[in-house]
């Protein structure tokens, strides 16, 4: 369960979001669309709970797992370290091996993080993210730095992996929100 109720938050005089209420659907995917600058970051980090609104509240219920702007990943830990720090022993190694290597990072597990490409680096962290134990998914931009055709491998898998589950996703691309919102929301 998620909810937002009459959310407002400013940063000096800089009105962020002024009374936004939704009610996100249960196992259903929600884009979050709008310019540059105008919350959905904010709106995003207020649902997670690791920002407090001004006014308003947010009503969630079970676990949540992020995929934020940056990717926060352990740059001396290995791709398959960096998964296993959220997934602890719910996958073995050839598993995490096999979910490297569906979003085209074959051989990559055992390489430290710090020696991989920005492209590769959002894979891992999004695959940390997908691979957590959640209810609910925050996605902040999930698919920037990817070229055309990792992208489109990678949307793939996120649907796959995401179907049935409830997740909010920020995004500038209407073409992903077509291939993977059920609801789309303007702020």
């Amino acid at each position: 369960m998620l909810k937002a109720v009459n959310i407002c938050k400013s940063f000096g005089e800089n009105k962020v979001l002024e009374n936004f209420s939704h009610e996100f659907a249960e196992g259903k995917s929600t884009a979050v669309l709008g310019k540059s600058g105008g919350g959905k970051t904010t709106m995003l980090n207020i649902l997670m709970g690791l920002l407090s609104p001004d006014s308003g509240e947010v009503i969630r219920k079970g676990k949540i797992a992020a995929l934020f702007q940056e990717d926060r990943l352990c740059e001396n830990l290995t791709a398959s370290a960096n998964i296993r720090l959220v997934t602890g022993k719910l996958f073995s190694k050839a598993q995490i091996a096999d979910e490297l290597s569906a979003v085209g990072l074959t051989d990559c597990g055992n390489k430290p993080v710090r020696e991989l490409s920005g492209g590769m680096k959002r894979r891992v962290a999004m695959l940390r993210a997908l691979l957590a134990d959640y209810d609910i998914l925050f996605a902040d931009e999930p698919f920037k730095g990817l070229d055309a055709d990792t992208k489109g491998l990678v949307i793939k898998y996120f649907k796959e992996k995401t179907a049935n589950k409830t997740v909010v996703f920020v995004t500038h691309d209407k073409s992903e929100c077509e291939t993977l919102a059920d609801e789309i929301i303007n702020i």
